[in-house]
């Protein structure tokens, strides 16, 4: 109990430090959201109006940065996000809604996907390290880990959506409002969904692999292999289980990150999610919309920590045992 109310407590402390930051990191930025959106009237709204705008948008010159930061607390925790500068006049709940689904579908996917095939290649080089399937393996890892995914991406797209035109260009269905083409949203999450697996496959490949062999070298694998138990049983409920324990750690903070998007291969492919709306909120300092995405990242990377920790629990009996201890 004492190990769960510590972990909530710096959850806590956690998210209050990332609001904080949210909160003055936008109004750290050169430039004010309602002269942006007055340029792209061309000066033609009433003067009169900026007041109510800025008000609206939590930037009134009448209030301290104090009871700014309070009310941007109480919205933050009700969900109250305001309306989106640079997709006036939505609001910020409405936009997210759009995007969210899509940045799920492909980020979250693409992440369990490269992390499931990534670890168990990790699992099978580590096991032969010495191998051919090893020496042929670990080289193509370290290039697709090393190589930066949004000039992967880029090649891609031109190979195979420009020159020989298998697959769409960008965007995200043909029919952007009609949610039942589920055909047409998959054929066009292909190339960046592959992009990301590729990429992302191997760094969890070349991890698990450093994991086993640093398990392999332990005295209790040695003792396993001694009783002369089944060398299948040795790698998965000895050496894998083991040293999968520093992936899923990383795994966590991969889930966690989902929510933000994949920023640059979003942008390359023009795909709808939370990424590509991320970088609009930038370019139009679209304080409320990024407030609102960044509340979510804190939210997914710190809630995913809290959830691992406690996991870390019931899958590692060294750890259940030193909290008893």
């Amino acid at each position: 109990m004492k190990y769960l109310l510590r972990r909530i407590v710096i959850f806590l402390i956690t998210l209050w430090a990332a609001l904080t930051i949210n909160f003055l990191l936008p109004r750290l930025m050169p430039g004010n959201p309602v002269d942006v959106m007055l340029a792209k009237y061309h000066g033609t709204i009433d003067p009169k109006a900026v007041t109510a705008l800025e008000e609206a948008f939590g930037v009134s010159s009448d209030k301290n940065l104090f009871l700014q930061y309070g009310e941007y607390l109480c919205n933050m925790l009700s969900g109250n996000w305001g309306i989106s500068i640079g997709f006036y006049p939505a609001t910020v709940e409405q936009v997210l809604y759009q995007a969210m689904p899509w940045t799920i579908g492909l980020a979250g996917i693409s992440t369990i996907i490269a992390f499931l095939i990534g670890t168990y290649l990790g699992i099978v080089v580590g096991w032969n390290r010495d191998s051919v399937v090893s020496s042929v393996i670990t080289p193509l890892a370290i290039f697709f880990n090393s190589m930066p995914y949004f000039w992967f991406a880029l090649v891609v797209q031109y190979i195979f959506a420009f020159v020989l035109g298998w697959f769409p260009l960008g965007g995200g269905r043909s029919f952007y409002y009609n949610l039942s083409d589920f055909g047409s949203i998959l054929y066009h999450s292909i190339l960046p969904a592959v992009t990301i697996v590729l990429t992302a496959m191997g760094g969890w490949m070349l991890t698990m692999r450093n994991n086993m062999i640093n398990v392999l070298a332990e005295d209790y694998i040695t003792f396993a292999q001694a009783q002369g138990l089944p060398e299948k049983e040795i790698k998965i409920n000895y050496a894998a289980r083991n040293a999968v324990l520093p992936s899923i750690t990383g795994f966590a903070m991969a889930i966690g990150f989902v929510v933000s998007g994949t920023l640059l291969t979003e942008i390359v492919f023009s795909y709808p999610g939370v990424g590509n709306l991320l970088y609009q909120s930038v370019l139009n300092l679209d304080y409320p919309l990024m407030q609102a995405i960044f509340f979510f990242i804190s939210i997914a990377v710190i809630g995913a920590n809290l959830l691992i920790d406690l996991v870390y629990v019931i899958i590692d009996p060294r750890v259940r045992e030193g909290e008893i201890k």
